[in-house]
């Protein structure tokens, strides 16, 4: 008594095939990432004294810790 082949019974392996991503699609991407980084470091390491953007020292104090924790002197 033989079973009958169905669609679940795979002998063989299946590949799927990888999606290619060029660089040039993948630049938009790293430009605004690389902004976000740049904003990211200014707030944190230079928002205070002449540079500042935003006056008084609410952005200073919400950045205090990691201030600290990257190396930048506040105080």
């Amino acid at each position: 008594m033989s079973t009958p082949s169905t669609a679940l019974d795979r002998t063989q392996p299946t590949t799927v095939p990888v999606p290619v991503v060029s660089l040039k699609g993948l630049l938009p991407y790293w430009i605004f990432a690389g902004i976000v980084c740049m904003l990211a470091i200014y707030f944190v390491g230079a928002e205070e004294g002449a540079t500042s953007l935003m006056g008084g020292s609410g952005v200073h104090e919400l950045v205090h810790d990691a201030r600290h924790l990257l190396g930048f002197p506040c105080h």
